[in-house]
């Protein structure tokens, strides 16, 4: 689960880590009155919205004056924000970040995130912060450095002043990284975070280390232990279909393809999108549904799959274990039903009961496409499709 940028200072405040003074706004009115509680000078004014790159779209602005405050914050507000993260599509921006502004003499990048490979926490920093962190890893990858964190003895601060000797600080800075790193580790394991991103991580006039900016995203399987956090979530910077098939405990991402996907398991899934690609063809989502699945969730499926207007053809690819290949069938064949499905279905199954299965659906009477391997389904699903 992601979150605002304002809400993910207000986290990390909490526990220690220094931010800029800011006050979030939905309208314009209030835009200008947070600028003159902030003393009246040059403040700057920051969608808030669950994407990057928002300086280059025109998302992030400098205000002189309240007065200039408002007035951007009145064209900001509601306007629908493009950037490289957002897609072609944008976001509508629904509130604005107003912050102090400050002298800053250095732009570092700080982040802390699972590494799965090693199970452990990894602190990632560089000298080069900013909007193009990104084309820093792909081009200079030796500028990012990492440090990881053993889980049963937490961050040691030599680690801390190894990363900020690394990315060229000094001594009092690097003893201030040393206890904003702390802070951080704090709010990372306290919140079950999947990441927490500074970037950029500023030096300012005085020498002090402030985090200009903050992405903060949760392991969801964590959530139910976290109420207040599950109460950030701002529904409408999520896709609806996603929302849709999260009531149904259905792993569902939307994508911009024209072929409908439903697998279980979601190493399958993932190969099913590959292979759908070999053959020439566009996923148009992930769908796991599931090694438990029953016919009701493959019913609730298929209708998150044809809610999508963009969807030709489907792919239903199957590993019957916990999941019987009769079950899925007697599913498909309800929901086809009742749905009335108007695009060409395509199936491969395999694993327990697969022969009843395919008998089932020899036997609906309904213009199944069937394939014994995942070559043959993926080929047949995108010539339906074109």
């Amino acid at each position: 689960m992601k979150i605002h940028e304002y809400q993910a200072k207000a986290i990390l405040a909490r526990h220690g880590v220094p931010v800029p003074r800011g006050e979030v706004a939905s309208n314009a009115a209030e835009a200008g009155e947070i600028a003159r509680r902030l003393g009246g000078h040059i403040v700057v004014v920051k969608a808030q919205i669950h994407a990057g790159g928002r300086g280059k779209g025109g998302g992030v602005k400098l205000a002189k004056s309240p007065d200039e405050a408002e007035s951007i914050a009145k064209q900001m507000i509601g306007m629908t924000l493009v950037t490289h993260q957002t897609g072609p599509e944008g976001r509508v921006v629904g509130r604005v970040l107003v912050e102090e502004g400050l002298q800053m003499t250095r732009e570092l990048y700080l982040s802390v995130v699972l590494d799965r490979q090693s199970g452990k926490a990894v602190f990632m920093a560089s000298s080069e912060g900013g909007m193009d962190i990104e084309e820093v890893a792909a081009a200079t990858p030796e500028k990012i450095h990492r440090i990881y964190v053993e889980p049963g003895v937490g961050l040691v601060p030599f680690q801390a002043r190894q990363l900020g000797f690394a990315i060229g600080l000094e001594g009092p800075q690097v003893n201030k990284l040393v206890k904003l790193m702390g802070s951080l580790y704090e709010a990372f394991i306290a919140t079950d975070s999947a990441m927490v991103e500074i970037n950029p991580l500023v030096v300012t006039g005085q020498g002090d280390l402030l985090a200009l900016d903050a992405k903060v995203s949760f392991d969801d399987n964590a959530l139910y232990r976290h109420q207040d956090l599950r109460d950030l979530r701002d529904l409408a910077e999520e896709d609806h279909l996603e929302i849709e098939a999260s009531k149904f405990a259905l792993n569902y991402i939307h994508l911009d393809g024209n072929i409908g996907c439903m697998v279980n398991g979601a190493g399958l899934a993932m190969a099913t999108m590959d292979i759908i690609k070999l053959a020439g063809g566009e996923p148009a989502n992930f769908l796991d549904v599931g090694g438990g699945a029953n016919a009701e969730q493959i019913r609730n499926a298929f209708k998150i799959l044809m809610s999508d207007k963009n969807v030709k053809a489907v792919l239903i690819n199957i590993f019957g274990g916990i999941l019987r290949c009769d079950v899925l069938a007697q599913g498909v064949i309800a929901a086809v039903k009742e749905l009335g499905v108007p695009v060409p279905i395509v199936i491969r199954m395999e694993g327990t009961n697969v022969e009843e299965g395919k008998r089932l659906l020899s036997e609906s009477g309904m213009n199944f496409a069937t394939a014994d391997s995942m070559g043959d389904a993926a080929t047949t699903v995108v010539q339906l499709a074109r």
